[in-house]
């Protein structure tokens, strides 16, 4: 059996103009480009603030960013023992476990999401996605068994949760959460929140992808942003979006997969099937006020497909660009509200 197991962060990146000619060096009243980055989430971060020189004491800015995102991974990494999750994840009985604020409102936003998608966003699918190795554990060696697939997919359902004014509660001992699918957008909004109660109001924030954006560059311009064309041979712009005061998340299926016997397995999976996906959609980027939002429906339309996906976009007003594979290469299809968004 040959297998190979391919994970690379997916990129969603600043598009800089590049402007030919010399420039004097900037005063100190004019407006600079500052540039914070540093690791969370077991990815990256980019952070871009525009200001006047000293304007902002950015050491002190940064541990104050980087104290926010240890605190978001505290509440929701399934890979720490002693986070919020694992601790709820571990608890066998139906007692509620006592959560953060914070925790409470991604959940809360994850059970929302799941009911308007009809599940197809279930942050209880934690078990599949372990069993097909793109877990905590990360140990893919096969396809997991008939038997395998058929214990962990009793063990999803978002009814099997219950949220409370103690906690966070489950009806079934061996339920497991994972929230992936929206606590990178949720890192980028408790950022972005932090430096707007700062003050702040140009900046870009990234975190493996997930961004949100808020005024203009140092050159008074809006932020360009370069969705990545959805293939694994090379990085190139598929296509270059404004999204003004908004948030953007992008998923896909052409960068973290599995392959055995010469069979691609996207990391995508169905929780109606307990499959991953396996439809020609390979990316889909949302635009929404809201990272945490908008990264969990990217992820709940990837799921869903082209047909169902385009239906769902436009049934909820939803700024959405989807990309498809064909045989004669990629189709883009943009809903209503994302075409003033293009560049």
């Amino acid at each position: 059996m040959k297998f190979k197991l391919v994970i690379t962060t997916l990129l969603v990146s600043a598009f800089t103009l590049l402007l030919a000619g010399c420039f004097p060096a900037p005063s100190e009243d004019a407006k600079q480009e500052f540039h914070l980055q540093g690791r969370t989430m077991g990815t990256t971060y980019n952070i871009k603030v525009v200001a006047k020189q000293d304007q902002y004491d950015l050491t002190l800015l940064q541990q104050d960013i980087d104290a926010a995102l240890v605190e978001v991974n505290n509440q929701m990494s399934t890979y720490q023992q002693d986070s919020e999750i694992t601790v709820f994840n571990n608890s066998q009985g139906s007692k509620p476990t006592a959560i953060s604020t914070g925790f409470r409102t991604v959940v809360t936003e994850a059970l929302r999401l799941g009911d308007i998608t009809d599940g197809m966003l279930n942050v209880t699918v934690g078990p599949l996605v372990n069993i097909w190795g793109f877990g905590p554990d990360l140990k893919p060696e096969k396809v997991p068994s008939v038997e395998e697939q058929a214990a962990a997919f009793a063990r999803i359902g978002l009814e099997k949760l219950v949220l409370t004014e103690q906690g966070l509660a489950k009806t079934q001992a061996d339920v497991y959460i994972d929230l992936s699918t929206i606590a990178k957008g949720w890192g980028v909004d408790v950022v972005a929140d932090l430096l707007e109660g700062k003050g702040i109001q140009n900046y870009l924030v990234e975190i493996g992808g997930e961004m949100r954006l808020k005024g203009f560059k140092a050159n008074g311009t809006l932020w360009h942003i370069a969705v990545e064309k959805p293939i694994t041979t090379e990085r190139s712009v598929h296509q270059v979006i404004v999204p003004q005061d908004n948030a953007v998340a992008t998923s896909g299926d052409y960068r973290n997969y599995i392959e055995v016997d010469d069979k691609r397995y996207s990391h995508i999976i169905n929780p109606k099937t307990g499959k991953p996906i396996d439809h020609r959609l390979v990316s889909v980027t949302v635009i929404h006020p809201s990272s945490m939002t908008a990264d969990g429906l990217s992820t709940a339309i990837m799921v869903m497909g082209p047909e169902k996906g385009l239906a769902f976009a436009e049934q909820h007003d939803l700024a959405v660009m989807m990309i498809s594979k064909t045989d004669k290469g990629f189709e883009e299809i943009n809903t209503k509200k994302f075409m003033p968004f293009l560049k």
